[in-house]
């Protein structure tokens, strides 16, 4: 039983590392329940603390952190870099049209295209800032995938650890 465990556990792991660029999937809280798991196998089938409460705890907060940014840092920077509400919804629209009908490229040009059209769907004669504030869903998108991406990959790598 402890080997099905640690088979899902890092199923779960690795999926978190896909979440990271697939937006359907919640990347670091799967992830999390992958260390989680391992946790509880360790700990019920063999007696083995693979993890230190402090080790999950802080965890625990990164994925959290990691996860609400992914959530708000696309408003947030598209708000910095001048944009409306409307480059806010265009930015998600874009990112749900591009995942669907041009994977993978649409992931990473969908946001930025849509955040431009909501722009000029706003404001119609100014090109040049549309262009900036669709620069502010990008950077966005590119720092969220780049923390999930981390924050999925130093898990992976203290669970492997762990197992040896």
């Amino acid at each position: 039983m402890e080997i099905v465990l640690i088979i899902i556990a890092f199923i779960l792991l690795l999926t978190g590392i896909l979440g990271a660029v697939v937006p359907v999937l919640p990347g670091p809280p799967l992830g999390y329940a992958g260390l989680i798991l391992l946790q509880l196998s360790g700990v019920m089938m063999s007696g083995i603390r693979r993890f230190s409460v402090s080790f999950l705890l802080i965890w625990a907060v990164i994925t959290i952190i990691v996860t609400l940014m992914d959530y708000f840092l696309p408003s947030m920077l598209i708000k910095r870099f001048g944009g409306s509400r409307y480059a806010t919804v265009g930015s998600l629209i874009g990112l749900v049209v591009g995942i669907f009908f041009f994977p993978p490229w649409g992931l990473v040009f969908g946001p930025f295209l849509g955040a431009f059209a909501g722009e000029l769907i706003h404001n119609r004669s100014d090109g040049a800032r549309a262009f900036v504030v669709a620069s502010g869903a990008f950077c966005a998108f590119i720092a969220g995938t780049g923390a999930k991406l981390a924050a999925g990959s130093i898990m992976l790598f203290y669970a492997v650890k762990a197992m040896f």
